[in-house]
């Protein structure tokens, strides 16, 4: 049950107009700008807890001494985006042929 309002809000007449141009069928202005809300919260939250972790993180390694270096970091994203590019290659082309030239 809802219980609450959010402020009224003052656009320019484009906005109003963009909006309601992408609402889905049955879809009104006010449950669309509810959804957006309500996903810019959630998104905000993970975001938030993101950095926290990332924040605690950079904490515990300056505690311990512990890092990572940015080389092994890049390398290992390099080495898994050749084995994804290949693999998809391979699924695109299919198995080798035999007697016939990739």
């Amino acid at each position: 049950m809802k219980t609450a309002t959010l402020p009224s809000l003052r656009v320019d007449p484009e906005l109003r107009k963009a909006a309601a141009s992408v609402l889905d069928e049955g879809e009104s202005l006010s449950s669309f700008i509810e959804t957006s809300v309500r996903e810019t919260i959630e998104r905000r939250r993970i975001r938030a807890e993101f950095l926290a972790r990332g924040l605690a993180a950079r904490e515990e390694s300056r505690r311990t001494g512990a890092y990572i270096g940015a080389d092994a970091v890049r390398g290992g994203w390099r080495a898994c985006w050749r084995r994804r590019r290949s693999a998809f290659a391979d699924d695109v082309r299919g198995p080798p042929q035999r007697g016939r030239a990739p």
